[in-house]
């Protein structure tokens, strides 16, 4: 099916123009972050039935909140207790400098989900005195305090001050550095007592190098030594989190009622099963189940998915997204599905690589209506699951792009100078204004449809055989298999991009990022370690240095400031190529030398002179180099019975409120 690219940009303004009519994206700012408001147009137009199915597995997805807390850190929800009752009972003066650096502090906590930044994963340095909160907590008193059993005032002090105060303790949620036990140096909640070697070789034993379907070893589980014996313990309904997995439950049984089809009923009542007996097998039937229901236009993740927060991407971390589809927006990636073979045989990696038949790859375009765990309040804005590549292969999967989150950050946006202050020229600058927009949502869409669903392992390939390595390298192959489709003849041959120079806003915008813009989130004297900002960073200094020769990519000083510049665009899409094959094949071949090679060699260093420059120039603008969001709140109307006659929804929730009322009403698992 081709549909002209008028129908697709038509399809694109209306959306955008849905979300206009004075909406305050804009909630609060603080340290290095901006929070934002998105809408869920289309919502009120959703039968009575499919609004009680989304407010359900919405409800289900605010009950993982604390999980998701724990993982990240064992002293964290104490200290998000601890903080919020000072905050919320402290009588003296609030504009004093040691209770404004607490309310700071408590909304870095409360964004990152626990002491530990989101993305440089660094523990937050407190702008209060250890006095001061020594004195605040004693005033709290015990029945204010999350107190183990037994745990006295002075007790619980002395155990929580140094995770707060002490910059050597805990103070990586998760060390990626080269050379160290990463296990030992992360401060994450998933493992405690062993050493990364122990775990290595727990789960080494456990895999069969022969089984065609492997389990997801370590997924739901945290790795524990008990009295000289590891032992996993396995998040399920009794077992670790039980509280917040019954209560995620018992509104999943609700959706249950409500479900769109018998086939979402299935895959709903399979993850009950799977929360309930914590099985991995159990886990599979439910992806391969919800990986292949793709009629429903209500759809939702929950669960123990994204692995970035395990320094040795295993286990999971707890995250939910509620969302509908955006019926307009889906024509493209509709579209994209439905080539996925074509652009499986035509990547440029080795045959032996390739699948030989793609199957069941569905692609949409989504609205987001909640967000929750991993995925709030700082989101991903394109989703592909499930991450199994065995069910992958034989089952297929889904891919969405979150358009109404992608259109609330370029409204947040407009005007900010950024582009004016970074962009080489107004060419570049007239490229990106006219297809920036279109091309950033195609590369998600590309990199979630078709990047993540490409390729296939070797027989025998362990799934974790690149290691610490492993996230970072699937996003350099999922960004490249969508950078280098991105200027192909055949999306303006199906009518997804309008001409032949449209790709050119999304490969200056990216190049830029990765070399240079991306780097005002880094700290100095820091190393990039976020798989994703190392990703971009290998794809773009690689193609800068072996694109040298020709000079594809220049750095060009201009009035003392440096900018960036693609003198060959054709050239820059073969290096990607090249770049590709490679990233393909040491997945392939499990080849984990040379995958911590090109993460080491293009991912890790950059140049400290542009840094500082880039931070200097980036500062004088006043943005937050990170952003995320308050959800919506969602009411039910009733009727005299109790029955639910409406579902309304409200955008108007500040950030300090909807944290604090989460913590109110969706916290099982605080003390």
């Amino acid at each position: 099916m081709v549909i002209s690219a008028a129908a697709i940009a038509m399809a694109t303004t209306n959306f955008m123009a849905s979300a206009q009519n004075g909406f305050n994206y804009n909630v609060d700012r603080f340290a290095d972050i901006e929070v934002l408001r998105y809408q869920v147009p289309g919502f009120e137009e959703l039968s009575l039935k499919q609004k009680k199915l989304v407010y359900f597995l919405t409800e289900a997805a605010l009950q993982g909140r604390d999980i998701l807390f724990d993982q990240n850190g064992k002293f964290n929800l104490a200290i998000r207790t601890t903080l919020e009752n000072i905050y919320t009972s402290y009588k003296g003066d609030r504009s004093s400098k040691d209770f404004k650096g607490l309310e700071k502090y408590l909304k870095q906590v409360w964004f990152a989900n626990g002491i530990h930044h989101h993305y440089s994963m660094d523990k937050f340095v407190p702008e209060f005195s250890n006095s001061f909160f020594t004195e605040q907590v004693k005033k709290l008193g015990k029945k204010n305090l999350p107190l183990a059993k037994g745990q006295s005032v002075d007790a619980f002090i002395k155990e929580i001050t140094p995770v707060i105060f002490d910059p050597a303790v805990m103070a990586k949620r998760v060390n990626q550095a080269d050379g160290v036990d990463l296990i030992l140096t992360s401060a994450c909640n998933l493992y405690e007592g062993v050493t990364q070697q122990e775990v290595e070789d727990f789960y080494a034993q456990l895999k069969d190098p022969n089984d065609p379907t492997p389990v997801s070893y370590g997924l739901n589980t945290r790795l524990v030594k008990v009295n000289g014996k590891i032992a996993e313990q396995v998040y399920k309904i009794g077992g670790l989190y039980s509280s917040a997995i019954e209560n995620i439950c018992n509104w999943l049984k609700k959706a249950s009622e409500v479900a769109e089809s018998p086939a979402m009923k299935a895959y709903i009542d399979k993850l009950v099963e799977y929360y309930t007996t914590g099985s991995l097998k159990t886990f599979d039937e439910y992806s391969i189940l919800w990986a292949e229901e793709t009629k429903c236009d209500i759809d939702f993740i929950n669960g123990f998915i994204e692995s970035y927060g395990d320094p040795l991407g295993m286990t999971g971390a707890w995250e939910s997204i509620v969302n509908f589809k955006n019926k307009q927006s889906s024509v493209r990636t509709q579209i994209i599905s439905e080539n996925a073979q074509w652009f499986e045989d035509n990547s440029p990696v080795d045959a032996r690589f390739k699948k030989e038949k793609v199957k069941g790859v569905s692609a949409k375009v989504i609205t987001a209506a909640i967000l929750a765990g991993d995925s709030y309040p700082a989101t991903p804005i394109g989703i592909n699951l499930p991450n199994a590549n065995w069910i992958r292969a034989a089952h297929g999967s889904k891919s969405v792009t979150l358009e109404n989150i992608t259109d609330a950050y370029d409204k947040a946006a407009q005007g900010n100078g950024f582009n004016e202050e970074f962009v080489y020229s107004d060419y570049e600058r007239d490229l990106m204004k006219k297809y920036g927009s279109l091309a950033d949502n195609l590369h998600t869409d590309l990199h979630e449809c078709l990047g993540h669903g490409s390729g296939k392992l070797l027989p025998g390939v362990d799934p974790d055989a690149l290691k610490e390595h492993g996230s970072t390298l699937e996003e350099t192959r999922a960004d490249l298999f969508a950078l280098y489709y991105l200027a192909d003849a055949k999306l303006v041959e199906l009518g997804i991009l309008p001409n032949a120079d449209a790709y050119k806003a999304e490969f200056y915008k990216y190049v830029m990022n990765g070399l240079m813009t991306q780097l005002t989130r880094i700290e100095p004297g820091k190393d990039i370690e976020e798989a994703h900002m190392r990703n971009r960073h290998i794809i773009t200094e690689w193609a800068y240095e072996k694109g040298k020769a020709d000079n594809v990519i220049e750095f060009v000083k201009r009035d003392g400031k440096t900018y960036l510049r693609i003198n060959d665009y054709v050239k820059l899409r073969d290096l990607f190529g090249q770049l590709l094959a490679e990233v393909q094949r040491i997945k392939s071949e499990g080849d984990y030398a040379a995958g911590k090679k090109l993460v080491e060699d293009y991912g890790v260093k950059f140049d400290s002179a542009l840094h500082t420059e880039v931070i200097a120039r980036y500062s004088k603008l006043n943005i937050a180099p990170y952003k995320g969001f308050v959800n919506p709140v969602y009411t039910t109307v009733t009727d005299a019975k109790g029955n639910i006659t409406d579902v309304k929804i409200d955008y108007t929730e500040g950030y300090v409120d909807q944290m604090l009322r989460y913590s109110k009403h969706y916290s099982p698992l605080t003390r």
